[in-house]
């Protein structure tokens, strides 16, 4: 289920009792974590394995992981934390209605194993019921209608955005969806057969669960697989996805009407309680044409089967055993994972992500300090000060360019920590009954709230990450970064650390995140988050030909020995990689102290930098899991992060003397920002 929707948000990374490696302090300072250090590596010719490869070999992938990293490690430790909270607000009394109440209440009905069970599929059964009834296309745009307002995304994702001419404006939209494998290509490439082999079984089995006989399931999941297969043909691939202006398509009633003649999008909006709306952007037109084409040409019975599918696979992970189990047993053909995470984990995870910001505005309390947030807000500043001195230096840039790029840059609006307004769950009912019943209602939640946006004046308070996650992101459509609490821990930010690890670590996240305004998506929006050319013909040219030669040098990228990167997909965070690497650099050494910083354990500042940088990606990953990540992930595996954005640094090169003709100095070295 997808209860919040971002569109063109980047982020650092999208990934979700440990400890972080433990270090000998008596052998050297614990920030350095030299014990991560593998010296039989040469850094001259594999940088991330020099850096990371002894933390790689002590941190073998727990077996209910698919990889195992830095950020999960953290995300680990905050789990703990949060759930610590949680058990305790579980076991004592709150007023009705409070956020004590209801994050304490749903984490006990998730934790209720023996009511689960016992329940089974029951909560879901009004909704089957409906499938059932079925009788009509106007029937089935009804319960279309009903499934999406739970956050179940079948056939097309229905939500609101920004408008990309308009940021101020809140309008709806209608996008591709309605696959259940990760990626259009799990359909349609050769290489994936053994996965479609697996999915049929799946789906197979999950239609047995819910009593069909075995033949009929075996028909059933024939008939999904092959009406998932024609939505896939008429999706547009990720790469393609990433240029706004093929995903913005405002269309009014009369063209809606041209487009989708099978399909009332006034019904529909009708149907979901807004039949205010007269216009919404058609992401994918392509996709809409497909599906008018598939209402007149597939039966209603073969909907029918179509939608159970989808809403039984969107709660299988919250339902009793054997659907938990069935769930898992697909997944773990898709990511390698050995083992099922533990119930409270799983019910912590999902918890952050429905009352996220209830459960944030409590870990805020518990374990973020005013100091924390002024230091990292004042590396914030140093990072946009680089920034903008590097802007106004770049030989490349004409003057006219020069100029907007310095107004975006000053229109930039950067939060640290926490919102500084606690999103309101007043209208959002939880008890300690049922599970699923829980997160039905936190479903139609979501999206009623996102939908009531529409027409409405932009929030500009609302952030759209709660406080503990490890993570950060820039949006271009509101040109915002954001920084949430969680990230703001060792090794990713330390009170006590030298300026050369915090910059290193810390002003790295923040130089990618400032550098996604200025990337091959990002920069196609101005100041005020407008889909907006702000470049001049010439340097427009200049900085294509620089991000095409950057999605070739990550092409390049092996993943399992074999598979090579997607570099369009990967090319708008390997700039930002990159770029954020240079700012942190830039920003270390115009801090006043600089000259200062000491030599630690015969390490310089400079390296004690790039340690510290390339330290943030220590990780190990399954194969099955690096495979899918090729296909389905907008960032450059670890490895690659590490090493081919060092390679391009003249920096580096000098920090730890790499001779010219190393695999660690790219012979034509890519410059942007």
């Amino acid at each position: 289920m997808r209860y919040v929707i971002l569109l063109l948000t980047s982020c650092l990374l999208i990934w979700s009792s440990a400890s972080l490696c433990a270090t000998n302090p008596k052998s050297s300072p614990y920030f350095l974590h030299l014990d991560w250090l593998d010296e039989s590596q040469s850094p001259s010719q594999d940088f991330f394995l020099y850096a990371n490869g002894s933390w790689q070999k002590a941190h073998p992938i727990p077996a209910a992981y698919a990889s195992w990293n830095i950020m999960k490690i953290l995300h680990e430790k905050n789990l703990i934390r949060i759930q610590k909270m949680l058990k305790t607000a579980a076991n004592e009394t709150h007023p009705e209605g409070s956020i004590e109440q209801k994050v304490g209440d749903f984490y006990f009905s998730g934790m209720n194993a023996k009511a689960i069970n016992q329940e089974g599929v029951k909560a879901l059964d009004p909704y089957f019921q409906q499938i059932l009834k079925i009788q009509t296309l106007e029937d089935l745009q009804s319960v279309l209608a009903q499934l999406h307002q739970m956050g179940v995304s079948a056939v097309f994702q229905f939500g609101q955005m920004k408008d990309f001419k308009n940021s101020r404006q809140i309008i709806p939209y209608a996008m591709q969806a309605g696959l259940s494998l990760p990626d259009r290509s799990y359909y349609l490439e050769a290489g994936f057969e053994k996965i479609r082999q697996a999915y049929r079984l799946h789906l197979k089995q999950m239609f047995v669960l819910l009593g069909d006989s075995p033949a009929q399931a075996t028909s059933n999941a024939e008939l999904v697989l092959r009406l998932e297969t024609a939505l896939a043909q008429a999706s547009l691939t990720r790469i393609q996805m990433r240029d706004p202006h093929a995903i913005y398509h405002p269309m009014a009633l009369k063209q809606l009407r041209n487009l989708n003649k099978s399909f009332s999008w006034e019904k529909y909006f009708s149907d979901l309680g807004h039949p205010e709306f007269i216009s919404l952007n058609i992401a994918t037109p392509v996709f809409f044409t497909e599906f008018d084409r598939l209402l007149k040409e597939v039966s209603i019975s073969d909907w029918k089967v179509y939608l159970r599918w989808h809403l039984i696979q969107s709660f299988a992970p919250f339902l009793s055993d054997p659907f938990v189990k069935e769930n898992f047993k697909m997944a773990s053909q898709l990511t390698g994972a050995k083992k099922l995470l533990p119930r409270w984990k799983r019910v912590v995870n999902m918890e952050n992500t429905v009352l996220g910001f209830a459960v944030g505005q409590l870990y805020v309390a518990h374990y973020f300090t005013p100091e924390a947030k002024a230091k990292a807000q004042e590396l914030i500043d140093h990072i946009r000060q680089a920034l903008n001195q590097d802007l106004r230096q770049l030989s490349w840039m004409t003057p006219q360019t020069r100029l907007a790029a310095l107004k975006k840059l000053d229109l930039m609006r950067d939060r640290v920590g926490y919102p500084d307004r606690w999103l309101d769950y007043s209208t959002l009912q939880i008890d300690r009954g049922s599970y699923v019943l829980n997160l039905i209602r936190a479903g139609q939640f979501w999206q009623a709230r996102e939908l009531n946006k529409i027409g409405k004046p932009l929030d500009d308070s609302e952030w759209d990450m709660p406080p503990q996650e490890v993570n950060a992101y820039y949006d271009p459509s509101t040109n915002r970064l954001n920084i949430p609490a969680g990230i703001l821990q060792p090794p990713f930010f330390d009170l006590k650390a030298p300026d050369a690890i915090n910059y290193g670590a810390t002003g790295f996240v923040v130089g990618h995140e400032m550098t996604h305004g200025f990337d091959d998506e990002g920069s196609l929006f101005d100041g005020y988050g407008n889909l907006e050319n702000w470049w001049s013909a010439e340097d427009l040219e200049k900085f294509h030909q620089t991000a095409d030669a950057v999605a070739t040098q990550f092409s390049g990228c092996l993943v399992n020995g074999k598979l090579p990167v997607q570099g369009k997909l990967v090319s708008g965070e390997a700039i930002a990689d990159f770029g954020g690497l240079t700012l942190a650099y830039k920003a270390f050494h115009l801090l006043p102290t600089a000259h200062l910083a000491p030599t630690l354990a015969g390490y310089t500042p400079d390296q004690q930098f790039f340690l510290s940088a390339a330290h943030l990606w220590a990780s190990n990953i399954r194969p099955e899991e690096a495979s899918r990540l090729v296909v389905t992930d907008p960032h450059p595996p670890a490895f690659c992060r590490v090493n081919a954005s060092f390679a391009d640094m003249p920096e580096f090169q000098m920090a730890f003397a790499i001779p010219f003709n190393s695999p660690m100095v790219n012979s034509k070295r890519r410059s942007i920002w």
